[in-house]
């Protein structure tokens, strides 16, 4: 069973290495139980959030944990991949600035993820 860092970590790089921005980690085990880390990022087209959920599904399914769920994959604005214990949240930028994940769930920690990105 792959560890929800591990998952973390293989999300992150492969969103970074699609090109995805500012990706934000949340942790977020000690405040619900919906999961231990919610990623966030921008894209920069419905084409662009398609490539980077495929690019993230791919490369976790690799390492043996398949996302459990897949929502918002038809509206080109917003997917959430739901892994178990870590979801990713893809948006464009306008849904991401409508939404604001990080001030709703501004009681998580948020974690660097600068060691994860290729440019660090």
């Amino acid at each position: 069973m792959l560890k929800p860092e591990s998952a973390v970590e293989i999300i992150i790089k492969a969103l970074d290495n699609k090109k995805a921005t500012d990706i934000k980690l949340l942790r977020t085990d000690k405040i619900t139980i919906l999961a231990d880390y919610f990623i966030i990022c921008t894209a920069m087209s419905a084409t662009h959030i398609k490539t980077l959920s495929e690019e993230a599904d791919k490369a976790v399914s690799e390492a043996g944990l398949p996302p459990s769920r897949r929502e918002g994959y038809r509206s080109g604005s917003w997917v959430l991949l739901d892994f178990g214990s870590v979801v990713a949240h893809l948006f464009d930028k306008e849904t991401r600035e409508f939404y604001n994940l990080e001030r709703l769930w501004s009681d998580a920690e948020t974690v660097d993820v600068s060691p994860m990105l290729a440019g660090e």
